[in-house]
Parts: structure tokens; C-alpha cells; sequence
């Protein structure tokens, strides 16, 4: 038997999985608390250990706070929000959301939010390309040594990434993200983010002596997730739902089926549409957020167990999902200095999976009922939809698995 384990290295919990590859099943899996007051590697070894020896190892990370991005655009409703939706379809937690010329006080306000990568996006191909110029030059003469993407106007970012370079600032150039009015491109410049959080961000985070930690992890967490989702969407041919509710964030992701009209009608958004995507809401979770999801509930007119008690866990959970799928769907500024995301319509999606811990260990049935039962909060939910919980946390897994066993990975997240 041919296998492979797949581990992911949580702030909190290291989960690993053994995988049968010829079949693409799960044969084991084990927790253990991630070790991230020493090495990481002392927690990730003693979950390999527990599931067994493998062929093949595949890691994805989210220690350390993940990957923290921010997004430097032309300006905000357009080259500005489609680098922030690209680069939260990347994994990352979008930190900062800058528009248009850069100058003294807009680079002090990116330098607090202590970004791991910044995106540097701005016009379209063709188009005016001194912002672009203009925010490089400015990156470049700051202190800021976080390693830069370049994913703008394909006339003029070789210049620009030269500007950075001078200053010796680590540079990456990758595709526009927004190459024409409409059409978003998130694949390279989602590709390059990878490869430097890979590259410069997980050794930086200082999690583990030495380079072999660096060497294993092949994705950020939320990243592998999304490459999970968009498997399972593309193996069944409808639209997927995916709310992970954690202790400090709630993340939702959603593959959906291309909508002819939305693509090149008269609803075509001008920063384009991103079928397959994810949004990250930092105020919402049951243990470090419960406050924030207390508070959004409130302001949402959702009804709360009293503070305090262990039985509203689900509650709680319940809560988050049904806020973050509300402002996933609605559009949502999740912080200071962010534009508005795009909305998504989830009416036609078929499957709708539940994850964290509360879910996975027995309030999955409660908090996805909340949430396909929600008739308020200006959205509509799906309506015909399968609701299961990732209960072995396959989604993570089988994105890790795609990039070289895809076959197994499509039979693995189709056991949900």
C-alpha cells in the first residue's frame, strides 16, 4: 500500500492524517496540541508517530498567525478589492487594504499592521501605470522589508519591481490581477503568493530551529482548504459551501458554478467576479473571539446564550457561521482600511460542509441547521442544499494531496 501523511500545523492543534493512496481513503488520523512554545516540529512529529510511517509527507501551516498579507491597489473599488479578493483566495488574512498614490501616512498605517507579504497591484494592462510606480518607489524608500508581489500593469511592472529591487527589497512579478475591466486573474499572482510565504514568511515566523520545517510546508492552511473545496465543487459539478468556525476566526469558503450573465452581462462586476473564494472574519470565533461574535449577534439581532456557560458552545458556533456567512454573502469590510468584498449568491449551492471543533465534536447538526434555517440578515440561504461536517478533516488534506495524487485527493474529500 502506497501512503502518504497530511499534516496541518494549527496555532492551537497539529492534525495529521494517514492516507491509502491506490484508494484514496483515510486509514488514520490523530491531534496533538502544536507545540509553538518550543518547536513545531516536536508537535508535528508526535502526530506523524501516532497515525504511522508513510511513503510521502505533505504539510500545510498556519502557526505563527498564518500568512499576513496587505494589499496595495490603484484605487479601492476596483484593482484594490480584486487584490484583496485575491489574496484571501490565497490564504492569507488580508491585514491592510491601501488605494491610490501612497504617501507618508499611508505608509506608516501599512507599517503597523506588520504584513508578512505585501501585494502590489494597480491599472489595468495598458493603462496608467504611474500609481503603480509611484507605490513602488514609495515601498521601496520605506523601512518596510516585507517581500513585495508585483501583479499590476504588465507595461510597466518590470519598472517597478526594478525600483524595489534597488532597494533591495525581496520582489516577485506575476500576472495582473485585474488585466482588463471585469476580468480578475487570481491564479498567478495566488501561485506567487504561495511561493513566498513558502519561500521567505515560514522561516521567518521563527517556529522551528533550523530549516526543516520550512522545507516540509508546501501551503498555508487556508489555502490547502481551498484547494480541498474546489476539488470537491469541481468533482461534482455544483456549488460548494464551506463555514469553519475556529476559536479566533471564522472563515467561509465557496466554490460556485460560472453564471454566463455575471461573467460578461450587464451584472458583471468591474473587479471582476472570483467564483472560487474565501473570506476570513477576525471578530468571530468561541474562545479568543467570543466577545466579537457576542457583540456581531447582537448587531445582527441574533439570540445568544448568557456569557459564560459551556452549553453555548453551540450556541456560539451557531452565531459566528450564521454572521460570517451573512456578511460572506452580503459583502463585508472585515477590518479598518478594507473595501467592501464582493457579494456571492449562495442560493444554488448543493453542499454545504461544517468544520472546527465545535462541530466536529457533536454540535455540527445544531449550527448548520442555524444557518440554512436563517431567513433574515439580507441574504438568502441555499435551498436545496446537503448539509455534513468534515468530522476526519479531509478538506485540508486532499488539497494537500492535489498537488501531486489528484485522483486520490477527488475519491478522499468525496468520503464527506
Amino acid at each position: 500500500m502506497s501512503t502518504a501523511v497530511c499534516v496541518d500545523v494549527g496555532s492551537t492543534y497539529t492534525k495529521a492524517a494517514l492516507i491509502d493512496l491506490s484508494a484514496g481513503r483515510l486509514v488514520r488520523r490523530a491531534e496533538v496540541p502544536t507545540t509553538t512554545s518550543g518547536d513545531v516540529l516536536t508537535g508535528l512529529d508526535q502526530a506523524v508517530a501516532a497515525v504511522g510511517p508513510a511513503d510521502e509527507m505533505y504539510v500545510c501551516s498556519s502557526a505563527g498567525g498564518g500568512l499576513r498579507l496587505a494589499v496595495v491597489g490603484y484605487e479601492s473599488l476596483v484593482t484594490a478589492e480584486a487584490g484583496h479578493r485575491v489574496g484571501l483566495s490565497a490564504g492569507a488574512r488580508v491585514v491592510h487594504v491601501a488605494a491610490g498614490l501612497l504617501d507618508g501616512r499611508a505608509v506608516a498605517a501599512l507599517r503597523e499592521t506588520r504584513p508578512d507579504v505585501i501585494l502590489l497591484a494597480g491599472g489595468t494592462d495598458g493603462g496608467d501605470g504611474e500609481v503603480l510606480l509611484h507605490n513602488a518607489r514609495r515601498l521601496g524608500a520605506s523601512r518596510l522589508r516585507a517581500p513585495v508581489v508585483v501583479a499590476g500593469n504588465a507595461d510597466v511592472r518590470a519598472e517597478a519591481a526594478a525600483l524595489l529591487t534597488e532597494r533591495r527589497v525581496p520582489v516577485t512579478v506575476t500576472g495582473n490581477v485585474l488585466p482588463r475591466i471585469g476580468v480578475l486573474d487570481p491564479a498567478p499572482a495566488r501561485a506567487a503568493i504561495r511561493e513566498v510565504f513558502l519561500r521567505h514568511v515560514i522561516g521567518g515566523k521563527r517556529l522551528s530551529r533550523g530549516s526543516r520545517f520550512a522545507s516540509l510546508v508546501r501551503a498555508a492552511t487556508p489555502d490547502a482548504v481551498l484547494a480541498g473545496v474546489e476539488l470537491l465543487a469541481d468533482s461534482t459539478g455544483s456549488g460548494v459551501l464551506v463555514v469553519d468556525v475556529g476559536g479566533a476566526t471564522t472563515d467561509v469558503y465557496s466554490a460556485l458554478v460560472p453564471d454566463a450573465e455575471s461573467e460578461s452581462g450587464p451584472r458583471r462586476d468591474v473587479a471582476g467576479t472570483l467564483w472560487r473564494s474565501r473570506t476570513v472574519e477576525g471578530d468571530l470565533g468561541v474562545a479568543v473571539s467570543a466577545d466579537g461574535t457576542r457583540a456581531a449577534a447582537v448587531a445582527e439581532k441574533l439570540a445568544l446564550p448568557e456569557s459564560g456557560l459551556p452549553s453555548g458552545d453551540n450556541e456560539l458556533a451557531a452565531a459566528a457561521a450564521t454572521v460570517a456567512l451573512r456578511r460572506h454573502a452580503r459583502g463585508h469590510s472585515s477590518g479598518p482600511g478594507q473595501p467592501r468584498t464582493g457579494g456571492r449568491d449562495l442560493r444554488d449551492v448543493r453542499l454545504v460542509v461544517g468544520s472546527g471543533g465545535v462541530l466536529r465534536h457533536g454540535g455540527g447538526g445544531f449550527v448548520l441547521d442555524a444557518v440554512l434555517s436563517d431567513q433574515s440578515g439580507g441574504w438568502v440561504a441555499p435551498t436545496s442544499a446537503r448539509a455534513v461536517v468534515d468530522e476526519q478533516y479531509v478538506l485540508a488534506a486532499a488539497g494537500l494531496l492535489s498537488i501531486d495524487h489528484r485522483d486520490a485527493a477527488a475519491t478522499l474529500v468525496n468520503s464527506l
